[in-house]
């Protein structure tokens, strides 16, 4: 499967759509140039379940698990959601600021949700994340290195050191590096 970004739109195709209301405009004359790798799974360690976009949409239920309740109004957001199959869920327009980086710092600058996108993966750190989450993820990145200047792709435990761990010791950069140069 091959992706293409609508640059107008700020759109990935295809991708399921989800619009989650976690997001605002990045600062003018600024377009992504760093793409954040994350990792998330909800309930923790649980996979394929809704309730990621139950939390990126601010729909989560506390009541649901007792992890929920700590997270249930957290406001926040990423890009692109790939599952454990390689599904991939676009929450908002490429172009606009999504809340996924909190606290931030990359080679000097601070607050890299202004000029970064945010891909999630299903996942756990200390669990592998699959194949197709690995091919999904660099020809995703593909899609966006011919629209977008994207200069490096990092994780949020580089951007955020000592607050964030993910996507976590279980995530093989050399495999997605490896992709993305083939």
């Amino acid at each position: 499967m091959n992706f293409t970004v609508d640059k107008e739109a700020g759109k990935l195709s295809p991708a399921k759509w989800i619009a989650s209301p976690n997001f605002d405009a990045r600062p003018a004359g600024v377009e992504p140039e760093l793409v954040v790798v994350h990792g998330i799974s909800l309930p923790p360690n649980q996979f394929g379940g809704e309730g990621v976009t139950q939390l990126f949409t601010n729909q989560l239920d506390a009541s649901e698990h007792p992890y929920y309740a700590e997270i249930a109004d957290l406001k926040v957001s990423a890009h692109l959601f790939i599952r454990r199959n390689g599904e991939v869920v676009q929450f908002m327009p490429l172009h606009q600021r999504a809340w996924h980086a909190g606290v931030s710092k990359w080679r000097g600058r601070e607050r890299c949700n202004d000029f970064s996108i945010g891909i999630e993966l299903e996942g756990a750190d200390h669990l592998p994340y699959r194949a197709e989450q690995y091919l999904v993820l660099a020809k995703v990145i593909q899609a966006l290195k011919e629209v977008y200047p994207i200069q490096e792709v990092v994780g949020h435990c580089d951007i955020a050191p000592g607050r964030k761990t993910d996507p976590g010791e279980a995530f093989n950069w050399n495999r997605l590096h490896q992709l993305l140069t083939d």
